[in-house]
């Protein structure tokens, strides 16, 4: 058992013994291995203040990673082995006072960060490398020539001597020579190498200049060229090199001989091919992920002409339930299962299958007839997910929505195609989910504009684009002006004006509401105020009653009573002049922690109207129950009085309501109201108050203040 060091030097030292140790027996280095430690030890040290550090800093791990590569740790073990150090000792030793998941988090993202350096250093290194064998190549192209026009023997000893693969050929491709480097290279005897010609180590990989550079070379076109190319060994197994072809001459400048150069690349590939891997797959199903799938779709939407795509972006319904309920380790491997049985879906020519992230998921097909392949590759989907996961013993039934683009190439660009394939996923789990729906240009269209709105709406506030209009509430005994309703309207710079029904759901959605609100009430009741100042009341006496909208959002914010009470307050305002409307909507089924706020402001005075009343399909015995003093009867039930003669059906029905309203002492108010025949008839029934374009559209305040004044001289 090790013994716990006993301070933070202590235990960096015991850090760095522990990954030098590991790391040493696969570095080519002079060092011993305490030397090779003490190398090490400011590594650990910079690596041990990135993990406390207050922000992340991943230059850290990167320099970290480049640092290895400056101490000939070259080899892929090595990094490996440094990888597996940091993951298993670094928060041991060197985190032990901080929050552990947190600071495995950042161990995971070090280590991330310093293969990325580790890799950005080794190509750095080869690069440079590469230079040297240019120079090597220029150096023993003039020593071959000179040992062959002078000295055999020196010749000899340059040729045996370098640590790089040397081949000498005829311009007819016959292998002359090798030297033990490059038949190391190729796994053989040197009569196995000899014996082939240069133009018989094609590799299906050969870059397409290849072979074209090889010929202007031959002939006497091109000195020299530089390639990476790929050679089979006599067992089968590629080698890959970097390869250069020098052009020898004879003393009178004749093509003669051609001169190979080769370093052995193909760890190195594999390195690189490993960390591409893993940057562009998804570490917990394997899939391909955002970065690799946007590569395969930019590639898809800028194909040739004649060639389509379509893609299904996937999102499961209820996942956060699952995750909420069962854990996410439980998450996990329903995500793995669902993984397996996407990528059993897409295994055509053209399609691929990746994770985006979470629990979404894209399908991507392309070729020239996607229009009914991609329907066919959404119900592939949509059936996989039919039999239920069982995961930990439960049997969980996985549904999801997706939504489908499908167009031809070089209309559209990538993160275009993905919005709308997002957007029209939403709109399949909207409409309830399990279902798959086609991209429609105008519905993306109103989401786009809806989400800019969205965002839009906290500056409005700020930049006072919002105003009110109102529209005037008319006696129908006797035609007076009794009040009106407070309508908020929005003055967006680029969409003009826009009503409520265009911002408030996404006010409500948002929590601006709250501040919206408090904004209209306040506004309004300052409205009322001057109104009040400018000529008193109505000929009925008492001032003008202001109704303003409340939202479901509102009457569940704790400040409700008091900002109403402070507003009416600072205004000069007796509670009777306002009129707090709600819809039928909200109250349904309101229990009393609901209703507690709606009571005490009508205890205080607050008339409390419920709004659109005959659309919530509630209980009229309930009406007994709520603090409300008025019914707004909703447009619907009235349309039919706007000819003559009037529905009869219409008239039972509201002669009903207007009957049961005035047993329970409330006082009726009818929207909508446009012809002089609709508004007499509804005298004749009884309803109270009413409101429409037969009186008055929406105005500015003046407007209102000029039909009071109107009605107060006759």
């Amino acid at each position: 058992m090790i013994a716990d060091p006993d301070g933070p030097q202590d235990r960096l030292r015991r850090f760095a013994t522990i990954w030098s140790r590991a790391v040493y027996p696969v570095t080519s280095t002079s060092l011993t291995r305490p030397e090779f430690e003490e190398h090490l030890l400011p590594l650990a040290g910079r690596l041990s203040e990135a993990l406390r550090a207050r922000t992340f800093e991943a230059e850290v791990g990167r320099a970290v990673g480049a640092a290895l590569v400056s101490v000939h740790c070259t080899d892929p073990e090595a990094l490996s082995r440094s990888l597996d150090c940091v993951d298993a000792y670094l928060v041991l030793y060197c985190g032990e006072d901080g929050p552990q998941d947190d600071l495995r988090a950042r161990s995971s993202r070090l280590q991330h960060a310093m293969a990325a350096g580790f890799a950005t250093a080794l190509r750095d290194r080869t690069l440079a490398e590469q230079e040297a064998i240019a120079w090597a190549a220029q150096s023993a192209r003039s020593a071959v020539a000179e040992a062959l026009h002078d000295s055999e023997a020196r010749f000899r000893a340059v040729f045996e001597g370098a640590a790089i693969g040397i081949g000498i050929a005829d311009l007819d491709g016959n292998i002359l020579q090798i030297n033990g480097a490059l038949q190391r290279m190729f796994g053989g005897s040197e009569q196995t190498v000899r014996g082939r010609k240069v133009t018989e180590w094609t590799h299906p990989d050969d870059a397409p200049q290849t072979w074209r550079l090889y010929d202007e070379l031959v002939r006497g076109e091109r000195e020299h060229y530089h390639v990476e190319k790929a050679f089979y060994r006599p067992d089968g197994t590629v080698l890959w090199t970097n390869l250069t072809v020098s052009l020898l001459r004879d003393a009178d400048g004749h093509p003669q001989y051609q001169l190979a150069l080769m370093e052995d690349t193909t760890e190195r590939r594999l390195l690189n091919l490993r960390l591409r891997y893993e940057a562009t797959h998804d570490a917990l199903t394997g899939l391909p992920n955002r970065t690799l799938f946007f590569e395969r779709l930019e590639k898809a939407v800028t194909a040739r002409e004649g060639q389509r795509f379509g893609l299904c972006y996937l999102d499961l319904d209820g996942f956060k339930t699952i995750n909420d309920s069962l854990g996410h380790a439980a998450g996990d491997r329903l995500l793995v299962e669902i993984a397996d049985r996407l990528q059993s879906c897409a295994t055509a020519p053209g399609e691929m299958v990746a994770r985006l992230g979470g629990d979404e998921f894209v399908a991507l097909t392309t070729g020239p007839d996607t229009e009914a392949e991609v329907d066919e590759l959404a119900a592939r989907i949509m059936h996989a997910l039919v039999a239920p996961v069982s995961v930990d013993g439960r049997e969980l039934t996985v549904r999801g929505s997706i939504g489908i683009v499908e167009g031809p190439a070089g209309e559209r660009g990538p993160a275009e195609v993905l919005r709308s394939a997002d957007i029209t996923m939403y709109r399949a789990k909207s409409a309830g989910g399990n279902r798959f729906e086609l991209a429609d240009p105008e519905a993306d269209l109103k989401a786009i504009t809806r989400h800019g709105l969205t965002t839009a709406l906290p500056a409005a506030l700020d930049r006072n684009e919002f105003f009110i209009e109102y529209q005037p509430l008319v006696h129908l005994g006797d035609g007076s002006v009794r009040g009106a309703e407070a309508l908020v309207r929005w003055l967006h710079p680029q969409h003009g004006v826009l009503g409520p029904d265009r911002f408030i759901p996404l006010a409500e959605h948002t929590g601006l509401i709250v501040p919206l609100g408090r904004w209209v009430l306040e506004q309004s009741v300052r409205q009322a105020r001057e109104w009040q100042e400018l000529y008193g009341g109505h000929p009925a006496g008492g001032p003008l009653r202001i109704n303003v909208n409340l939202s479901p959002c509102q009457l569940t914010h704790p400040g409700l009573v008091q900002d109403t009470v402070d507003i009416l307050e600072r205004a000069g305002l007796e509670p009777e002049v306002l009129c707090l409307e709600v819809t039928e909507s909200a109250l349904i089924g309101a229990d009393d922690d609901l209703l507690k706020p709606l009571r005490r402001l009508a205890e205080m005075g607050v008339d409390i109207a419920l709004d659109d009343f005959g659309t919530g399909y509630s209980n009229l015995a309930n009406l007994r129950r709520l603090p409300v003093s008025i019914l707004k009867l909703d447009r619907s039930f009235t349309q039919g009085m706007q000819q003559f003669p009037a529905d009869p059906v219409d008239l039972k029905i509201v002669e009903g309501i207007v009957s049961l309203a005035h047993s329970l002492d409330l006082a009726v108010t009818v929207e909508g109201v446009e012809t002089g025949a609709q508004a007499e008839q509804l005298r004749i029934l009884g309803c109270d108050t009413a409101q429409g374009w037969y009186y008055a559209r929406p105005g500015p305040p003046e407007r209102l203040h000029d039909l009071a004044l109107v009605d107060a001289t006759g």
